[in-house]
């Protein structure tokens, strides 16, 4: 029988960062929220969008709008542990989310999320 491995606590990959299970919870809620936030203001948009066609081309403007609003979505909100660094980054740089939401990560973790906000305002600039 093999002993159980040193390292089985921890990531497989050395530059990722473990999460607890507290920190999960709270991610997950801010992620949810800010995802509900964004859902609620494209179907404002596409109602919106919606009341004003007056011409059928004006159906496939909306339908465009639609797809890349969900593209844009898919690529954004990704749960993974490997990705939540870059997904609060990026919804903190957007002011999607607020560093007081976050309130229950590691510094590690805050750190990297401010870091990735930070880099994602230079390149805006």
């Amino acid at each position: 029988m093999s002993s159980p491995s040193v390292t089985s606590n921890t990531y497989p990959y050395q530059n990722e960062r473990t999460w607890t299970n507290s920190e999960r919870t709270t991610a997950r809620r801010v992620f949810d929220a800010a995802l509900n936030r964004e859902l609620h203001e494209i179907m404002q948009k596409a109602r919106q969008k919606a009341e004003e066609i007056k011409e059928p081309a004006d159906v496939w403007e909306l339908e465009r709008y639609l797809t890349r609003r969900r593209k844009e979505i898919d690529r954004k909100y990704e749960f993974r542990s490997s990705q939540l660094t870059r997904v609060f980054g990026t919804l903190l740089f957007e002011h999607r989310i607020t560093e007081e939401e976050l309130v229950g990560l590691g510094e590690d973790k805050l750190k990297a999320i401010r870091s990735c906000a930070k880099v994602l305002s230079e390149d805006a600039a």
